[in-house]
């Protein structure tokens, strides 16, 4: 399988048995998502998971100091690269370009970690809350910090922070812009662990191996419930549940899983 992994410009990927790991390979730039190819690699990335069955789950890192730095700053204040233009083309570059990221990791149809090695600001803060779970380096930092430059979360990162620590909790850190460490960010619940940067992603594969070694079609057709959860009646998500069991029901996985178990009892 991987002599077909996607080719990525500025991130590295690694497959490992059927666990895939994304690095993100900017440091030069903090690993900063506008004037990089970032976008588009984790947008390939994505697209490629979403096609290969056998995928069970998806890592998320970066490579120095930085998980992401968001924004280019030295961009904005030269209104250069991806924040030239006037507001029509802004607009269209923003769909065209940062926003693809929320779309293609909301789409992502396995679970998604983001092992949060260092700095996590603006955009890059955004891009770990939109991972299903978030580990946390020690030397971690967070900071929603687009008021400070007199923007707003325009890659969507209103949408999934209050959904994660609710709106007074997202209002806060949002109006606010101020940096957090890891440990806050662990009381508030942004985050699920927090360990030393040695650790980190030993932690991160760890439970990456223990979700991976699930039946993996079901996780997938679980991962879309918990999705549609978020914006579905429940009779009508009762009846979806109904049909995506009786999938279940009949993949050669689920027997599989029963078999082991009764082996695991008998013993």
């Amino acid at each position: 399988m991987s002599e077909n992994l996607p080719q990525l410009e500025d991130s590295l990927l690694t497959l490992d048995n059927n666990i895939v790991t994304l690095t993100f390979n900017r440091h030069d730039v903090r690993n900063a998502l506008t004037s990089t190819a970032i976008a588009d690699d984790i947008v390939n990335t994505i697209e490629w998971i979403n096609k290969t069955q056998s995928i069970a789950v998806l890592i998320i890192t970066g490579a120095g100091s930085a998980f992401s730095s968001g924004g280019n700053i030295k961009d904005m204040a030269e209104r250069g690269g991806d924040f030239a233009g006037d507001m029509q083309e802004l607009e269209v570059r923003y769909r065209q370009g940062i926003q693809r990221i929320p779309l293609a990791i909301h789409k992502c149809e396995v679970p998604v970690i983001a092992a949060i090695n260092g700095a996590a600001i603006g955009a890059g803060f955004d891009v770990a809350n939109m991972c299903d779970i978030r580990i946390a380096s020690s030397k971690a930092k967070f900071g929603e910090t687009f008021a400070n430059l007199g923007l707003i979360p325009g890659d969507g990162g209103a949408w999934f922070m209050q959904r994660i620590i609710g709106y007074q909790q997202a209002a806060e850190l949002t109006f606010t812009g101020r940096i957090i460490d890891a440990d806050e960010a662990k009381k508030l619940g942004v985050v699920l662990k927090v360990v030393e940067p040695e650790l980190l992603m030993d932690n991160v594969m760890t439970l990456a191996k223990e979700i991976a070694a699930k039946p993996t079609a079901a996780m997938r057709l679980t991962k879309r419930l918990m999705k549609m959860a978020q914006r579905t009646d429940l009779p009508d998500f009762l009846d979806i549940c109904a049909v995506f069991q009786g999938m279940c029901h009949n993949n050669p996985e689920h027997l599989d899983a029963v078999n082991v178990m009764l082996e695991k009892l008998a013993k």
